[in-house]
């Protein structure tokens, strides 16, 4: 009676365990040696979940006859039998249980947790069927490195992208504003991560200072990481020459002029100069910063004035080829002066200044072509005499020329 006493005391006390103990533990015993099944009434489906957050598993059962449903971790250890959970990790929680369905979240998903969960159902014979939870892992830093903090105009630079530690490997891709580019990815895998880094070979222009450069990451587990630098390139002036006065007017005998040179780099010009070309600057033009000033012209003053302008980069310059009319003169030029772009080689571009009444003849100054169009010129056999006729020829009249410069 005292050894009776003494057996029950603590299971009526609630200090032992239940008496439905002995039969779970025979129960999970045999759970590790049941043959998998074709699973042919169980139901569920493998998870997919990113580091840090929740997976829910579920073991449904389609046609229930009251069997006991069980959900076992990746080392066949039972997580829940019915609705008790005999593993001591906190981190499952009960969602629902009925006879139909047990239902299980994890909380804090970390890489450990990835693999096979079985579900079982205590039929005869026994069924089991598995549901895999996948962990992703977004990268955890993505960084640009830029070969040349600053580059100058046709230099080709080198842009390194890295996105370390995912899983699975990260797709980069390069953005130059809104245009993609291509680059060369390298893949490291370090144990169960990846660090990918991609390499970009950019020539870059002056269109190019002040472009961003996107590095963006295509990745299940992130949307919208991208980080950017922004491109600065240097590059040697342009230059441009306006004429001030007169204004759309013909550069007439005893009429002053005015010219400004405008010149744009990176660094900004620091030095700019006025000369002519193949030739002494009169002594009476005035030359004041970026301005040329003549206040009477005459025909001696006929030539091409250039600005120079120059930075660290490199020197440019743009010409202004002057004509000086008669008095008399009425006609408008179509053209009066030009701007040259940095390469002075290039041909320039006029566009259609055709006239049926005009002769025309190309002279080519310094590797840019000019073109001049005289009326009076229609009769001559050959370009220079089309020169020599616009000029005057011997009835020395010059209120007869029109120059398209």
């Amino acid at each position: 009676m005292a050894a009776r006493a003494q057996h029950s005391g603590p299971a009526a006390n609630g200090g032992g365990a239940p008496a439905l103990l002995p039969l779970l533990l025979l129960l999970l015993s045999a759970a590790a040696i049941i043959p998998r099944g074709d699973g042919q009434n169980l139901v569920t489906e493998d998870v997919t979940v990113v580091e840090g957050d929740v997976a829910t598993i579920s073991c449904r059962v389609k046609n229930s006859d009251d069997s006991v449903i069980q959900l076992l971790n990746p080392n066949r250890q039972t997580i829940y039998f019915r609705d008790f959970r005999p593993l001591k990790d906190s981190r499952f929680q009960l969602v629902n249980f009925s006879n139909s369905e047990l239902r299980v979240s994890l909380t804090n998903v970390s890489i450990s947790d990835e693999g096979r969960y079985f579900c079982q159902l205590y039929t005869d014979p026994p069924q089991e069927i598995y549901t895999t939870i996948t962990v992703l892992v977004p990268p955890r830093n993505l960084v640009i490195d830029i070969q040349k903090e600053i580059a100058v105009e046709g230099e080709e630079i080198e842009l390194n992208c890295t996105a370390m530690a995912s899983r699975p490997a990260t797709t980069i891709r390069w953005f130059k504003g809104n245009k993609e580019l291509t680059g060369k990815s390298e893949v490291e895998q370090w144990s169960d991560m990846y660090t990918v880094t991609s390499q970009l070979l950019l020539k870059v222009g002056r269109e190019d200072d002040g472009v961003p450069v996107i590095c963006l990451v295509d990745h299940p587990a992130v949307k919208d990481l991208q980080t950017q630098r922004y491109l600065e390139v240097m590059y040697k002036p342009q230059v441009r020459v306006s004429q001030n006065y007169p204004v759309q007017g013909l550069t007439r005998e005893g009429e002053p002029l005015e010219l400004t040179c405008a010149a744009f780099g990176k660094p900004q010009p620091t030095d700019m100069r006025w000369l002519r070309v193949d030739d002494e600057m009169p002594q009476h033009v005035v030359v004041s910063g970026s301005n040329l000033l003549i206040s009477n012209l005459n025909k001696t003053d006929n030539g091409t004035y250039r600005c120079e302008a120059s930075n660290a980069v490199g020197k440019s310059h743009a010409d202004y080829m002057l004509f000086v009319y008669d008095t008399t003169a009425t006609t408008e030029p179509a053209v009066h002066g030009f701007t040259q772009l940095p390469n002075s080689a290039e041909e320039l571009d006029y566009g259609d200044l055709s006239d049926s009444r005009a002769g025309r003849y190309f002279a080519r100054h310094k590797g840019t072509y000019f073109t001049h169009e005289a009326k009076g010129a229609d009769d001559a056999a050959d370009a220079d005499t089309a020169i020599i006729n616009a000029e005057g020829g011997q009835n020395n009249s010059e209120e007869k020329k029109e120059y398209f410069i």
